[in-house]
């Protein structure tokens, strides 16, 4: 199987994980989770690099920190993109932006996707 079909199921599987541990972060089911992967991934790949350009003296003053909430801006986008993905606020998609980036790995380092 192509790493990217494997690497599409992890992160499908991770968004099912987040919404289990993050309040206010919901999926409705798998299907809905492998269609967050592609949104989010599109999304990171076309708006998220515009908002880090926008926001980059916010993530100097903040030591980078602030891109904690432009990945959640990002998660919100995909939400809003994505039937059967709820994320009820800014919080939730802060929290689950951060589970999600730490699931996301472990399943990879599991899976043995990364390039290490």
């Amino acid at each position: 199987m192509p790493r990217f079909l494997i690497t599409w199921l992890l992160t499908a599987i991770a968004f099912m994980i987040t919404a289990y541990i993050v309040p206010g972060f919901e999926v409705s089911g798998l299907v809905a989770g492998a269609i967050a992967a592609v949104i989010l991934g599109l999304v990171n790949a076309v708006v998220r690099p515009l908002l880090v350009i926008l926001t980059l003296p916010l993530t100097i003053l903040t030591l980078g920190l602030f891109l904690l909430v432009v990945n959640a801006l990002s998660l919100l986008i995909a939400s809003a993109l994505t039937p059967g993905l709820n994320i009820n606020g800014l919080v939730p998609a802060i929290l689950g932006s951060i589970v999600l980036t730490l699931v996301t790995s472990v399943l990879n380092q599991l899976v043995g996707t990364d390039e290490a």
